[in-house]
């Protein structure tokens, strides 16, 4: 199978007078893009997380401080055998330091394995799996964005405390999902409620009819969609035309991204509940970034995803220069030594067990009636901290956390 690879220059060759770090490989520090380009995912990471990879190197002035920096950028079409062959080339051939965002957690799991493998560096934005901060932990890899933990904990509890407490699950058939509806109906139990029934369905997926039928069936309150991109588009967009929520069944959305609600449109989308870290509307400093990424793509404001990735290849390269090396696994543990801050998700810090640690955020979708304009789309419902949002280290079994 061939895999389309394309390589981007992100800053030019320094001027003499600036001295190249000498303990960085080949001199340069290649940072590979790994996510879906042009499917399911694509809109809610693929060529977004390239521009925000971008920005982040421009950001923080490589140039300037003597590093050559380069991105390449590889999609893995949601296949766990595509990712784990552009990792070895990546690694083997291309010289690549560090692989950055990787949506779709079986790929993820099988990435891990391999940078653990070859001694480099692993960030994910957007895959969700929080067995990489459990038991699948490794020195070598940082989990940034979110995780199926943290979507659980804010949605799933949410959902619950205002009533909705018997649920249904929607979940794509693969690791991601999976995860998702273990973590949610931990959290659906634990607070009371209970699981009546699930389905699960092929990804990716276009026809939803007849899982929806038998969520509907199952006269359940909830209908969680343990699933993400098109898939939960499709199911809510589907639902509605078997009537589901006026029938008074509610869907719960454990993986919504701002492109998706872009795409459903605040009539079909009004009302849904989802968990995120990040917003472009949150602050002043979240505002100013999401204008400059917008500018450089297509008009669109950023996901938490895209995001993620500025975030994360900003501190990453904090490390190196830092460090003053690409060593993979010392500047994993260089990032967890220094304190995080961008004008993504503020202030924070990344555990020992590899996980990146700041607020999330309980949304409502807004009315029409209420929306100001494109994009203007969430209310904050709830601030949840960053010492709660995520799964306490020492329940998740990460062999890196001391007993």
């Amino acid at each position: 199978m061939t895999v389309t690879r394309v390589l981007v220059l992100a800053t030019a060759l320094l001027a003499a007078a600036v001295p190249v770090h000498a303990e960085i490989s080949d001199g340069v520090i290649k940072i590979g893009i790994m996510n879906d380009q042009s499917g399911t995912y694509a809109d809610l990471a693929g060529p977004g997380s390239v521009v925000a990879a971008k920005m982040a190197i421009e950001d923080f002035g490589a140039a300037k401080k003597g590093l050559k920096v380069e991105v390449l950028v590889a999609d893995h079409q949601n296949k766990p055998d595509v990712g784990s062959s552009i990792a070895r080339q990546w690694f083997d051939a291309d010289k690549v330091d560090v692989i950055v965002d990787v949506p779709t957690s079986s790929v993820v799991l099988a990435v891990n394995q391999i940078a653990r493998e070859k001694n480099k560096a692993l960030i994910v934005s957007t895959g969700a799996t929080s067995d990489l901060t459990g038991p699948q932990c490794s020195p070598n890899a940082i989990h940034w964005t979110y995780d199926t933990w943290s979507l659980a904990n804010g949605t799933g509890s949410a959902v619950v405390k205002t009533g909705g407490d018997t649920w249904f699950f929607l979940t794509a058939d693969y690791k991601f999902g999976h995860d998702l509806e273990r973590d949610t109906e931990a959290v659906v139990i634990k607070n009371g409620g209970k699981v009546i029934g699930k389905v699960r369905h092929p990804f990716p997926n276009a026809d939803f009819s007849s899982f929806l039928l038998q969520a509907q069936a199952s006269k359940a309150k909830v209908i969680g969609l343990a699933n993400a991109g098109a898939d939960t588009t499709n199911a809510i967009k589907q639902g509605a035309e078997f009537g589901i929520v006026r029938g008074g069944q509610q869907f719960a959305g454990l993986l919504v991204f701002l492109t998706d609600v872009h795409a459903l449109g605040l009539e079909k989308a009004q009302g849904l509940l989802l968990t995120e870290s990040f917003y472009w509307d949150l602050n002043d400093r979240t505002r100013a970034f999401s204008t400059r990424f917008a500018e450089r793509h297509r008009q669109a404001k950023p996901t938490m995803a895209q995001a993620g990735v500025y975030s994360a290849v900003l501190h990453y390269l904090k490390a190196v220069e830092a460090l003053k090396s690409d060593d993979g696994p010392k500047v994993i543990a260089k990032m967890k030594e220094l304190p995080t801050d961008d004008p993504v998700f503020g202030k924070g810090m990344v555990r020992a067990d590899g996980r990146k640690i700041h607020p999330m955020y309980l949304f409502e979708v807004k009315k029409p009636s209420e929306s100001r304009g494109p994009w203007d789309y969430y209310k904050v419902r709830a601030t949840i901290p960053a010492e709660q949002a995520f799964r306490p280290m020492d329940q998740g079994n990460c062999p890196l956390v001391k007993k």
